[in-house]
């Protein structure tokens, strides 16, 4: 109990001991009320299509908000570092799904990306497996981490393995997602840059190849430049996410009155959700929900600095860059950046997987972050990342803690 007499220094560990990153909480909480007010305004036209109900989209929406931010809750609760011993099965249940789903070949959207019926989607577990996975290997070896022969090019195959079981479904974006990740922690854990260079071009290689061989691929990059040299030839579903832009305007039609999702926007309720958001608060609340993602991996990167060790630092970092690039993937696309890619929305989107997996992810972040925050000010002073100037023989570099809290 805290009272007026309690010494300082133990009202701070007592309050620290129970804390959650507040920050991290409040823009977690503010992208699921956006996401159900958008679902619910989305999917009621869909939902008496499917089922004859308006709300049936919406209330699944709702269960699985409510069953991720209960898994969410337990996981921040559940240390980190036990995740060292149950990775490797893990993996091997995402190996086990994905080969699955090339089997059952179960073709939704003209793609098999899904099992039993729709309801659970593999690589959506692989990319949260897989960060789990490379921050525990690259921690595990990081004293091995020059030797390419023996460590990185067994490792790189094995990322190779998952990414290509996912493009074969396909799924552009979640192969993209996990290529991008697993070379963004091999440089953090400090991989040799000759080696992360010889990583990114093979990665890159074997990206171009398959979407070269896979139809899907060639059919969505074709698309992609006709729409770059003339937004008219566009795919018919850029051209509708075109559409609800334009109507949107600067401050949107109102909440529940875009007309888009009603005349053949393909997918209003999922990967097309941001064009209706686009619609109903124009730019004004596009902005808004983009900079919500842009605190989110702000938060992330201040817990991956403050993480009690090199593990903790990675997964901060994985897990919400994993989130960010999703966000960013699906943005660029619906504005005709990028080629159609076929992902959710974080938070926004609905679909059970994805939300699952990515309340999944915020919980483990959230753990990350209560270790960090309980950490004594003598720890901080040895282990908390600093400065770091990636530093090479010959250069001269600033002393100091390296960017996992390791001194140099």
């Amino acid at each position: 109990m805290i009272n007026a007499t309690t010494p300082k220094s133990r009202r701070r560990t007592n309050v620290q001991s129970l804390s959650f990153d507040v920050g991290l909480l409040l823009i977690v909480a503010s992208l699921l009320v956006i996401g159900l007010l958008m679902v619910y305004s989305a999917s009621w036209d869909v939902s008496m299509a499917i089922s004859g109900s308006q709300n049936s989209i919406f209330l699944r929406q709702v269960l699985w908000v409510a069953l991720g931010v209960i898994g969410a809750t337990v996981l921040s609760f559940f240390d980190y570092h036990h995740y060292r011993k149950w990775v490797v099965p893990m993996m091997i249940v995402v190996i086990i799904s994905l080969l699955a789903v090339l089997v059952v070949r179960e073709v939704r959207y003209n793609s098999a990306r899904s099992l039993l019926g729709g309801s659970i989607q593999p690589s959506e577990f692989a990319k949260l497996v897989s960060i789990l996975y490379l921050s525990v290997w690259l921690t595990n070896n990081k004293d091995m981490l020059k030797d390419f022969k023996n460590y990185l090019l067994p490792l790189s195959f094995g990322i190779g393995f998952i990414v290509a079981l996912i493009l074969a479904q396909p799924d552009l974006s979640a192969g993209l997602t996990v290529l991008m990740l697993g070379i963004m922690l091999l440089f953090l854990a400090g991989g040799d840059w000759k080696h992360v260079g010889i990583v990114i071009l093979a990665g890159l290689f074997g990206f171009v190849f398959l979407i070269n061989v896979m139809p899907t691929g060639r059919i969505r990059f074709a698309e992609y430049l006709s729409g770059l040299q003339n937004p008219t030839q566009s795919s018919y579903h850029i051209q509708r996410t075109y559409e609800a832009i334009i109507k949107g305007r600067v401050f949107g039609v109102g909440l529940g009155k875009a007309t888009t999702k009603f005349t053949g926007l393909p997918l209003p309720h999922t990967d097309s959700i941001f064009a209706v958001v686009a619609e109903e608060t124009g730019i004004i609340g596009s902005i808004i929900v983009i900079a919500l993602y842009v605190l989110l991996i702000w938060r992330g990167f201040k817990i991956a600095r403050n993480a009690p060790d090199q593990l903790g630092s990675l997964l901060a970092f994985g897990l919400t860059s994993w989130i960010v690039i999703e966000a960013l993937i699906n943005v660029a696309v619906i504005v005709g950046l990028l080629p159609f890619a076929g992902n959710a929305l974080p938070f926004i989107s609905a679909g059970g997987s994805s939300m699952t997996a990515t309340m999944a992810a915020i919980g483990i972040v959230m753990n990350v972050a209560r270790q960090g925050t309980n950490k004594t000010a003598s720890e901080r002073s040895t282990t908390s990342a600093t400065v770091d100037l990636r530093r090479r023989d010959g250069r001269r570099s600033v002393s100091g803690a390296n960017r996992y809290g390791e001194i140099d």
